[in-house]
């Protein structure tokens, strides 16, 4: 499962480092998954947006079993 978290953030990746901001996966537990906005992700305002429309809806497409994706 982890593999497949990853190589989805990967795959997202590069819209978010073409705003200057990117983001780091950490865990895994229980069907959430915790990551780390970071770089201009880090403190923009739709930082929530674009974890919740973006990244979780991505990361949910590619592993079905993910409840959410949370930021630490």
């Amino acid at each position: 499962m982890i593999e497949k978290i990853e190589k989805a953030l990967k795959e997202i990746r590069p819209s978010l480092q073409a705003d200057g901001g990117d983001v780091e996966f950490v865990s895994v537990e229980n069907g959430i998954v915790k990551v780390r906005l970071t770089g201009a992700c880090g403190g923009c305002p739709m930082s929530q947006m674009t974890l919740k429309q973006g990244i979780e809806k991505f990361v949910k497409k590619a592993v079905p079993e993910i409840l959410s994706v949370e930021a630490v």
